[in-house]
């Protein structure tokens, strides 16, 4: 099937954000999705990647969305950017347990990148993933603290989990790890890492998980928007927040670069990646 990627440039020129739109079919009507990436003011190059495309699969049409937010380097999220999708559509279970094809292909895309090691370094990713088939169901699996939230009736619902060293501390522990809280700095695996699954970072790997937590939802008459962005945007504001926002904006890829001005403008100093759906 080739590599997945996305419809236009993810990768960055002279530090300019990096943006684009696309739409696939939907049973209301065409869906359609912008997305805007901005580089935060940290002194390495964009560490996130992203996914934002239709196509066709076996008879049936489905779209693909993904954030990955690297750190220690891009070369992990790059990866992922290329491989993630391809191996979890591979899966011969995707159409009878799609949930369980997830899973497995998480599992397999992280023992091959932990395999290249050599090549891809000491760096890793978070991943959120959405697959949508045929505009009528959504499947979204993540680890680390990029998220996925979707408007149903303009209320926002968190259709990822936030995989945070505090609350998978006995996670941690139970794998011989420890977490570190100190004095203005986020909790951290080991006194390193900010998240508690990871794509990658072979060094703390014995103490972190990598599976996903894997949701799915309907998409129907109340279903307005989806939102994946990384944790640029969700250090900021509010779910709620940022369906308000978005929502009321026609065009997603002009919501998504407003989503991201707002976080800017209330100073995420992160790197910023930002896909929105609207379905209706």
């Amino acid at each position: 099937m080739g590599n997945l990627c996305c419809n236009s440039v993810s990768k960055f020129a002279g530090g300019q954000s990096s943006h684009g739109t696309g739409k696939g079919r939907g049973h209301q009507g065409s869906i359609k999705y912008g997305f805007n990436l901005a580089k935060g003011k940290a002194n390495h190059p964009m560490e996130d990647y992203h996914v934002a495309r239709f196509i066709p699969h076996q008879g049936h049409e489905i779209g693909l969305f993904a954030i990955y937010d690297g750190h220690l380097g891009d070369s992990v999220p790059a990866y992922l950017q290329k491989h993630l999708f391809s191996n979890i559509l591979k899966e011969g279970e995707f159409w009878t347990d799609p949930s369980r094809a997830i899973l497995k292909a998480y599992e397999r895309t992280d023992q091959s990148i932990l395999s290249h090691s050599p090549d891809l370094g000491r760096g890793g990713s978070t991943a959120v993933t959405a697959l949508l088939i045929d505009g009528r169901k959504l499947w979204v699996a993540n680890v680390g603290d990029s998220r996925a939230v979707l408007s149903k009736k303009g209320q926002a619902i968190q259709m990822s989990v936030d995989h945070e060293p505090n609350t998978e501390r006995g996670s941690i522990e139970n794998r011989g790890g420890f977490v570190s809280n100190m004095p203005g700095d986020v909790a951290r695996v080991n006194g390193q890492l900010a998240v508690s699954r990871a794509f990658g970072d072979k060094n703390l790997k014995n103490h972190l998980r990598s599976d996903p937590d894997v949701t799915n939802s309907d998409i129907d008459a109340t279903t307005e928007i989806l939102i994946l962005a990384s944790d640029g945007l969700w250090k900021v504001m509010t779910n709620q927040e940022a369906i308000d926002i978005a929502i009321k904006i026609k065009d997603p890829q002009k919501a998504s670069k407003e989503l991201v001005a707002e976080a800017l403008n209330r100073e995420s100093k992160d790197d910023i990646s930002c896909i929105v759906v609207r379905f209706s």
